[in-house]
């Protein structure tokens, strides 16, 4: 497993990382004795790098988390961890008592002093322009509460205004194959800030491991199914904005470029790797087999430039159009 810089952390964490959404809930149900096994499936195969939020199964997600650091030791001093507040108690939560208040939970279920990073959790745009919060989460840093703070992002202009506002060690936002935009109005400004860029969805939502198809079955508590629309939050955060089955198709177009023997997702992630502001992708695993296949990512070259350009006029042509919701 390669590692890289995440921004002015400090700290190196591995390429591949882990998201814990499917951990916690609104993908179908995952047991606890999985989600342990996934765990401890994507340590062992490298991955130093837990992405989670306290809304992740109204806690769950850092609790299995905490559980697992306690139960594995060394992983306290390798593992990384980065979690997310802003999106309990909506709308009501953006107070700095309640900052405070989310703060203290996440550090008692992750079981650890201090928060590696705490990101502002895609909170409204007005409520982060006015900067409170991000001031909130220094005054946390100040006291040795947490070591770095961030913030997830829904659009580029959110993403632009964190990496000028000082202090925002890291940025996550949505980036794959049919979400590109960052490259041109991102990447430059966060390496010239030294902010660091952890990617989530980089396979939008599973359309980009090519195996959907639009009959493909989603369980009533996965988000695939009740919010393909936008219906309960913003709907980039299901495949990545696309109707669902326009995405189905683009990714059957896709398969054509995908290598002979490659996996499909695998292709789709080593992509997001071969820009050099990234600093980690998050692709989620419901299960041990899925968090041992994201890895395999880091193990293949980079993708040749004419694949590349290829792609990026597939995006201009066929995708971006396409794509809802705030980015």
């Amino acid at each position: 497993m390669n590692i890289r810089p995440l921004g002015n952390t400090g700290r190196n964490v591995s390429e591949i990382g882990l998201g814990t959404w499917q951990l916690g809930a609104g993908w179908g149900d995952v047991t606890d004795a999985t989600a342990t096994e996934t765990l401890h499936a994507a340590y062992d195969a490298g991955v130093t790098f837990f992405d989670t939020a306290d809304v992740y199964g109204n806690g769950r997600s850092e609790s299995l988390i905490g559980a697992f650091l306690r139960a594995t030791p060394a992983a306290r001093e390798r593992v990384f961890v980065a979690t997310k507040l802003g999106r309990l108690d909506w709308p009501n939560g953006f107070t700095r008592a309640k900052v405070r208040q989310f703060t203290e939970d996440s550090l008692r279920r992750l079981g650890v002093d201090a928060l590696d990073l705490t990101q502002l959790h895609c909170i409204p745009t007005d409520v982060l322009k006015r900067g409170e919060m991000l001031g909130w989460l220094e005054e946390l840093k100040h006291e040795g509460k947490l070591r770095a703070y961030g913030a997830s992002v829904e659009s580029m202009d959110e993403a632009l205004f964190c990496v000028n506002h000082g202090g925002v060690s890291s940025l996550q936002i949505i980036f794959n194959i049919f979400r590109q935009k960052p490259i041109a109005t991102l990447f430059d400004a966060a390496q010239a800030k030294h902010v660091g860029l952890i990617v989530r969805l980089p396979l939008a939502s599973g359309l980009l491991s090519g195996k959907m198809t639009a009959d493909t079955h989603f369980a009533a508590d996965d988000h695939r199914l009740f919010n393909r629309d936008g219906q309960h939050f913003n709907v980039g955060e299901t495949f990545a904005g696309l109707p669902y089955e326009k995405g189905v198709a683009l990714a059957d177009t896709l398969k054509t470029r995908v290598p002979a023997g490659v996996n499909m997702a695998a292709w789709a992630l080593r992509w997001c790797l071969d820009f050099p502001a990234v600093s980690t992708v998050i692709p989620g695993a419901r299960n041990p087999q899925q968090a041992r296949a994201n890895v395999a990512a880091a193990s293949l070259p980079p993708i040749d430039a004419a694949t590349h350009a290829a792609l990026a006029a597939f995006y201009a042509a066929e995708v971006s159009a396409h794509i809802r919701g705030p980015y």
